[in-house]
């Protein structure tokens, strides 16, 4: 059910659920000053590659469309801004709009935000913007089990949330300190409130904290820095952030093309070797393939993981394809065993209805199922050209693409690893290797005495053929369940159906 909120007269949103405003009356002028400014932004990220933001509730996104405005009007700023924010109560999308009518200058911003803003069940969600340059993770549930959860390490750290007489969970030293377990040294924090519990935990978590003059009426605010007088120790330590480099990926399919794209967005200078003549030369190069979310009853983490799979590919998808000839995200019904619709309890209403719902009478008649039968409509899913896809993300700036380049062996120097065709010849060499060869990386480790992937092929078979111009029968989506189809697919000689399974 969508978070319950009313409206101040000043319109300003107030939480019903925890009796408190969700921002000061001022608006985006404290998120400016208190946080941005408190945090040292826009000059702390000048000359950084990326930088991290952590925020310990989102509310309405209004600190973070103050941080995206600010990245965007620097010429200084950082090539790639992620900004992690934790909410345990989304509110609904509509709402986010009307609040953001308050900031003329954000909306644009905001409206960006809105048009992703769906879905948002329980766990992470990765929304994407400025073509993957600005990257929001949103993380929905309880803020302490998330933040243990996570391995992220931050440069700005936004304190924000309910008071803590009405919300004092955000502010107690559990989740305190399960924060600071993100923070290097020399990590900023900032907020509004100066209560002493407040400052006395953020100590006791090793940071330096200052009272500082607030925004009118506000008499004060708190700044702190991450130094702990001990050198900070955790059971999981985050892995390093390096400096981008070289990279050399092997296989120019999926899995090679997204991983090269997202290093280049990061700053990396990427080479991508392949031995076919053309991108998408093996498995990925089908003609057309599905999208859609995994469905379990008790919601696992593989049905998790497949949302944030899909919820990429739309946005990924929308910024380099022509909709409707290199993808469609129409949406995929899929027919489910009898009386297993496969959908978890509450999924009838609220955020889980966004991705899927029971199919109704009108889809199961237009892919010609009766009435009663058990199936699912994925209302964001569709198909796609995966080679136009590939082909795209290897336009990307920063990486380059070279065919006909098949590798022999690997060889690891001093500082770098080196790629070998068949007679010694290097091929190209980088400071990092990504394997995404398939079941031919196994091959190319052996003689490097490196334990084998658990790599295993798994045979399918797809059929596809022109489409007539009047064909009967064929639904206007994409169906699947124990096999697959997608029709209406523009191809070279007009539209295709294609049909295919794994086994």
């Amino acid at each position: 059910m969508p978070e319950s909120l009313s409206w101040l007269p000043d319109g300003t949103p107030f939480s019903t659920r925890f009796n408190d405003r969700y921002h000061g009356e001022q608006g985006l002028a404290q998120a400016r000053d208190v946080f941005l400014h408190g945090c040292g932004l826009p000059q702390a990220w000048a000359g950084a590659q990326q930088w991290r933001i952590l925020e310990t509730g989102f509310g309405f996104g209004l600190n973070f469309l103050a941080t995206w405005a600010a990245w965007r009007a620097d010429p200084g700023r950082p090539r790639l801004l992620h900004f992690v924010s934790l909410e345990a109560w989304p509110v609904p999308a509509d709402a986010l709009l009307r609040a953001a009518e308050r900031h003329p200058e954000l909306l644009p911003l905001a409206r960006e935000l809105h048009a992703q803003y769906w879905g948002l069940l329980p766990g992470v969600h990765r929304l994407w913007f400025e073509g993957g340059r600005v990257l929001l993770t949103l993380c929905v549930g309880d803020a302490q089990a998330l933040l243990r959860q996570q391995l992220w390490e931050v440069d700005s750290v936004y304190l924000d949330g309910f008071s803590p007489q009405c919300n004092p969970d955000i502010w107690s030293l559990e989740t305190l300190k399960a924060m600071a377990r993100h923070c290097r040294r020399g990590t900023r924090l900032a907020t509004w409130t100066v209560a002493r519990s407040v400052r006395d935990t953020l100590a006791q978590c090793g940071f330096a904290v200052d009272k500082v003059p607030g925004l009118p009426p506000k008499r004060d605010n708190l700044q702190a820095r991450f130094d702990p007088h001990w050198q900070p120790r955790t059971s999981r330590q985050a892995p390093a952030f390096a400096r981008p480099a070289r990279c050399l990926v092997l296989g120019a399919g999926l899995a090679g093309a997204t991983a090269a794209a997202s290093l280049a967005r990061r700053g990396w200078q990427v080479t991508v070797l392949d031995a076919g003549d053309a991108p998408a030369a093996g498995a990925s190069g089908l003609p057309a393939g599905l999208f859609a979310p995994h469905l379990s009853p008790d919601d696992n983490l593989f049905a998790r993981l497949s949302r944030a799979g899909v919820r990429a590919m739309l946005q990924q998808s929308q910024a380099l394809l022509q909709e409707g000839i290199d993808w469609s995200p129409a949406g995929v019904l899929e027919r489910r065993p009898a009386g297993q619709p496969g959908l978890p309890a509450g999924w009838h209403d609220g955020p889980g209805a966004d991705w899927s719902r029971t199919a109704d009478a009108g889809r199961l008649a237009a892919a010609g199922l009766p009435p009663d039968a058990s199936a699912c409509w994925h209302a964001r899913a569709g198909w796609v050209r995966p080679p136009r896809f590939i082909a795209r993300l290897l336009e990307q700036p920063g990486i380059a693409w070279r065919p006909r380049s098949a590798v022999a062996r690997l060889a690891r120097g001093a500082d770098c690893w080196q790629a070998l065709d068949d007679a010694g010849n290097p091929l190209a060499e980088a400071e990092l290797l990504l394997l995404a060869a398939g079941p031919a990386c196994n091959a190319l480790l052996a003689p490097l005495q490196a334990p084998p992937l658990p790599l295993q092929p798994v045979r399918g078979l797809m059929s596809w053929g022109p489409q007539p111009a009047q064909a009967q029968g064929l639904p206007p989506f994409a169906v699947n369940g124990g096999g697959a189809l997608a029709a209406h697919v523009p191809c070279d000689g007009g539209p295709a159906w294609h049909m295919g399974a794994c086994r």
